[in-house]
């Protein structure tokens, strides 16, 4: 079988390998889908801070179960699936209480360790989850992106009622968005300086959407919210300007969640975030619960995914796939990559 091998920032080889057989506890998967994301693109850059070279990149999956190991049980050869890619120790304080995505030596696949970029992947049962039949290939390839979101909304508590403003209005931030009314917030705006992203949110069925270098936000936020705000505001672009407006337009003791990764050291104004009482919380990856509930708004066609899908590429086109990101990056959500094809 092929995979793919990123050798250097910008270099990328298929080398054939044999088709790994699956030990005790594993499941074969026959991999059909991978979602490129921000940080696989941070890869190819040279850019992300906790990846060397040579990897092979690849976490939002999906695929098939062609064969089970020994001893595994509850999945099924032909079954439609998706994976976890997080790698944990099991062993630390995190992990030892339920919260493996904070694991002290947490490596994640396609960064870390050996991604699923490959014809088939052989992996833990315990890191699979199945998917409904009736979901595409697509849609189960960017389970992985919108448990990020399930996660990140799930971090407010309940939602249901609340007032919910997200800073960002990129694929994760769309999820976000999508997710928090989803589950049942009741006024959802989201914001962007790109009338592309804001289209899609619309697409999507995001209520409000704000372009914030033609619209002012603290008017915005009176205007859709009325003079109580938002309950809740999630920062998904990261940076010094969207933290600083989350920090400076907040109601007094409401509470911020903190998505996106931040490049740099933040210059923000933590005066203000203490006087005004606010909770500054902040989100890290998934876990399975997160997964579930990420099916089920899909299932309920509570999110919607297939308009996020700006391009797909064959498998042996996966660096064409990256020069048109770097190309388009003002009208592009989500590239998907057909590994079969």
């Amino acid at each position: 079988m092929l995979q793919q091998v990123m050798t250097a920032p910008g270099e990328i080889i298929f080398r054939e390998i044999p088709t790994p057989k699956p030990e005790a506890g594993e499941v074969l998967i026959r991999i059909e889908e991978i979602g490129v994301c921000g940080s696989d693109i941070h890869v190819y850059h040279g850019k992300h801070p906790f990846t060397s070279y040579p990897v092979t990149q690849g976490h939002e999956v999906s695929g098939r179960v062609e064969a089970l190991g020994a001893g595994v049980t509850g999945l099924r050869a032909g079954q439609k699936v998706t994976i976890q890619p997080q790698v944990v120790c099991g062993q630390c304080y995190p992990c030892r209480h339920g919260k493996y995505n904070l694991c002290e030596q947490l490596k994640v696949m396609g960064f870390q360790t050996t991604g699923v970029a490959s014809h088939f992947f052989a992996v833990e049962a315990a890191k699979v989850t199945p998917l409904p039949e009736e979901m595409s290939y697509e849609e189960g390839a960017m389970i992985e992106p919108l448990a990020v979101a399930v996660h990140a909304v799930r971090q407010a508590g309940d939602v249901r009622g609340k007032g919910t403003l997200v800073l960002g209005a990129g694929p994760i931030g769309n999820l976000v968005a999508q997710t928090a009314k989803g589950m049942g917030a009741e006024k959802v705006m989201i914001t962007d300086l790109s009338d592309y992203r804001l289209e899609k949110a619309a697409e999507c069925g995001i209520p409000c959407r704000v372009n914030t270098g033609k619209q002012e936000l603290g008017e915005a936020i009176l205007d859709y919210f009325g003079p109580d705000r938002a309950d809740l505001i999630y920062d998904c672009a990261g940076n010094d300007a969207t933290m600083g407006q989350a920090i400076a337009l907040a109601r007094k003791g409401s509470e911020i969640i903190l998505v996106a990764v931040f490049a740099g050291m933040a210059k923000v104004d933590l005066a203000v975030l203490n006087d005004h009482e606010l909770t500054l919380g902040s989100s890290m990856m998934y876990r399975n619960e997160d997964y579930l509930e990420a099916i089920r708004l899909v299932q309920e066609k509570k999110v919607a995914l297939a308009p996020l899908v700006s391009k797909r590429f064959a498998f042996a086109d996966y660096k064409k796939a990256y020069e048109y990101i770097d190309a388009n990056r003002e009208t592009t959500m989500k590239v998907l990559i057909d590994v079969q094809k």
